[in-house]
């Protein structure tokens, strides 16, 4: 019999080693073109939007490169005074004061409701609960009406209050189920030795429970600034004054359908009204990421 010699095996043994690894290595490689393809192909649309902005009017239609051959700031320059009044400065002043205070009110309202539902037993839970799951099946649209008569009938419309004061209430019942899945997840441990130390419900819930909660809050301020910023139809309906425009319907204003109008404007508007959004989103993604790993999580 033919005995093999420990260094032969070594040496067989770093062969087959350096062969897995040089496969794996192939096959990231191959992962990681594939990915970056489809990354380029998705984000192509933004790119040459980016692009565009730079180029004049004439160009925009002429050549598809998202490059300009001569870039200029006329479409920036010209499109922030408007064809009206007011510049851009104003429009993105009142997208501002539309989502930040609505966006306070919700990780508020959502974080009371949804903390109450989540520890608390009262008479009529389930049926609350039920009512609050069933608006998560009902289509906008639906409720649009009924809500427009209340807000005209308050003396509400041209104003901020009708987008303010739903989320303020907890209106956005998304939310609030998202985060009764993360309170579910917690464990309640730390809640029981707070109270034995002698702090109420309010002061468990601001000094225990809400720091725990913080990347699921941050997850639902992220949401409710983009849908926000995004939002048309709810500031078309309630606002008619061009003052109190948000920039989704300042945009809407640069375009004329009865003349010619120039899209390197319009471009230029829409990467500045992308900006805070996307900002905002890379600022936030760590904990945005964090608060979605944890909701997946059970305690």
């Amino acid at each position: 019999m033919t005995s093999t010699s420990p260094a032969k095996m070594r040496s067989a043994l770093t062969a087959t080693e350096l062969k897995l690894r040089r496969q794996q290595r192939r096959g990231a490689a191959i992962r990681y073109a594939v990915l970056l393809v489809f990354g380029l192909i998705m984000l192509y649309p933004l790119i040459w939007l980016i692009g565009a902005s730079f180029k004049t009017n004439s160009e925009i239609f002429s050549s598809p490169s998202f490059w300009p051959k001569e870039p200029t700031l006329d479409g920036y320059i010209n499109g922030w005074q408007t064809s009206t009044p007011y510049t851009f400065a104003r429009f993105f002043m009142n997208s501002a004061l539309i989502i930040i205070p609505k966006t306070i009110g919700t990780a508020i309202s959502c974080v009371l409701v949804a903390y109450g539902f989540a520890r608390f037993e009262f008479p009529g839970k389930r049926i609350l609960f039920g009512t609050v799951i069933a608006t998560l099946l009902l289509p906008n649209v639906v409720t649009r009406i009924p809500q427009y008569l209340l807000f005209r009938d308050l003396g509400w419309l041209d104003s901020f209050l009708p987008l303010w004061v739903p989320s303020a209430v907890a209106g956005d019942a998304f939310f609030v189920f998202m985060l009764i899945q993360f309170l579910r997840a917690i464990p309640r441990d730390m809640e029981e030795a707070a109270r034995v130390d002698g702090a109420n419900t309010l002061q468990t819930l601001v000094f225990i429970v809400v720091p725990m909660l913080m990347p699921a809050i941050i997850s639902v301020c992220l949401f409710q600034f983009m849908w926000t910023m995004n939002d048309f139809l709810g500031p078309l309906i309630y606002v008619s004054s061009v003052e109190n425009y948000p920039v989704s319907l300042a945009l809407k204003l640069s375009i004329d359908t009865t003349e010619a109008f120039d899209w390197n404007q319009i471009l230029a508007m829409s990467v500045l009204t992308l900006a805070p959004s996307l900002l905002v989103f890379f600022v936030a993604q760590k904990y945005f990421i964090e608060g979605i790993s944890t909701g997946g999580v059970k305690g």
